[in-house]
């Protein structure tokens, strides 16, 4: 091993980091590609992130300052289900779902004449679809279209008189569901929602309470909220679950494959040096196109099987390249010693992509646990000895021959 040598061996690495980069950017513009193009057509079929809002109930003052005069709800007592069901498109996946609402609303006369009460819902999306709908004041199921997005009924109470309100419809929509008061609704009372999940991966939205109770029921859990008597109540909200996007991760796992590299040259070089295994810059440069074999593979098969099926796969192939090839080149003791490099480095170190949070930990406890290994083989190696040149051979000179006249 001698200077030189290891300048073309950088060399290499740069060169397939390049590569690396390009094979990254392509997988970023065909997963942004796929989401402009596939995105359109998922809210098509399963709509939008929900939001209902809380019932708008008025009667009509002429007399008084502000003609509207709202009202709230004596009690609100809902049921909601939701059913998470992810859909894959392209190089991305949708957090899709459905949700079941029926909610029943005690409305109140609360002034002592008799009046003209107005109960307003608007829709959670515009474009959605909703089957199975019912709006039924008392004993009525309403007729009225809706309009502007919602549908408003009118009902003739006499003092003090009460009347159940029922909503009830099906949807599917996306990413996350809300239900909220909005800001004519400052005080809730006798509030209720119970909220039925397939899912046990919990995750409440920024600005919405969490829920006040939570027990397991069945694969899910069933959540509820119950406010008495709250002022300024939040939002109650519910994301669906994360879910592993196979194009983001593969664009964040190729764009990280040079550092991987080059921890797993550094091993090669410095035990090759130690064992006296000088391999040529042709031989690391097979060997980086081993390791680049793994993300390109990866990039092309997560469009057609599982993710993590398709990592398994390039991970094998990968691995087979590199340590048959030094299996050759060197011996397989020293292929031996690759194959758990590379599966460290490169396929480890990958993995931790799936898992949010802990690629930079990995990277470091993976420096850390190299920096040792390394330290603990060559502690008595003679450096010098490593990378002394070859001595030049010296050429004599052959004698002029005697010219003849």
């Amino acid at each position: 091993m001698n200077v030189t040598r290891l300048f073309a061996i950088l060399f290499i690495v740069a060169g397939t980091a390049v590569a690396w980069l390009v094979l990254g950017s392509t997988l970023t513009y065909r997963t942004e590609l796929s989401g402009n193009r596939l995105g359109k057509a998922v809210e098509g079929n399963w709509g939008v992130p929900m939001r209902q809002m809380h019932p708008e109930i008025f009667y009509v003052s002429p007399t008084a300052a502000k003609a509207r005069r709202e009202i709230h709800p004596q009690s609100s007592d809902i049921k909601v289900k939701l059913d998470f069901d992810k859909k894959k498109k392209g190089l991305l996946w949708y957090r899709t779902y459905k949700v079941d609402f029926e909610a029943d609303y005690i409305i109140e006369n609360p002034t002592p004449i008799t009046q003209t009460i107005y109960i307003s819902f608007k829709f959670p999306a515009k474009d959605a679809r909703y089957d199975r709908f019912s709006f039924v004041l008392g004993e009525k199921q309403t007729n009225k279209a809706p309009r502007d997005g919602g549908i408003t009924d009118a009902v003739i109470l006499k003092p003090g008189e009460q009347l159940p309100v029922k909503l009830t419809y099906t949807a599917t929509g996306l990413d996350d569901w809300f239900y909220s008061f909005g800001r004519n609704h400052s005080r809730v009372r006798n509030f209720s929602l119970a909220m039925n999940t397939n899912f046990t991966e919990i995750d409440i939205p920024a600005g919405s309470e969490s829920p006040t109770s939570r027990e397991p029921a069945g694969e899910g859990l069933l959540l509820n909220w119950d406010y008495r008597d709250v002022i300024g109540a939040s939002a109650v909200g519910m994301a669906m679950p994360a879910v592993t996007n196979p194009g983001p991760v593969a664009a964040r796992i190729t764009y990280f494959a040079p550092v991987s590299l080059l921890f797993f040259f550094s091993v090669i070089v410095i035990l090759g040096a130690v064992r006296k295994v000088d391999l040529h810059p042709m031989n690391y440069f097979f060997l980086a196109a081993g390791c680049f074999a793994f993300q390109l593979l990866f990039s092309y098969l997560v469009d057609l099987i599982p993710t993590t099926l398709a990592f398994v796969i390039s991970a094998v192939v990968s691995l087979f390249l590199v340590n048959f090839y030094l299996a050759r080149v060197a011996d397989r003791k020293f292929a031996q010693i690759s194959v758990v490099a590379q599966f460290a480095y490169m396929v480890l170190f990958s993995a931790s992509f799936f898992f949010e949070g802990l690629t930079g930990i990995t990277i470091t406890i993976g420096a850390i646990v190299t920096l040792a290994v390394l330290m603990a083989f060559t502690a008595k190696v003679d450096w010098s000895e490593v990378f002394k040149r070859a001595p030049k051979v010296k050429v004599n000179k052959m004698p002029d021959l005697p010219v003849k006249n």
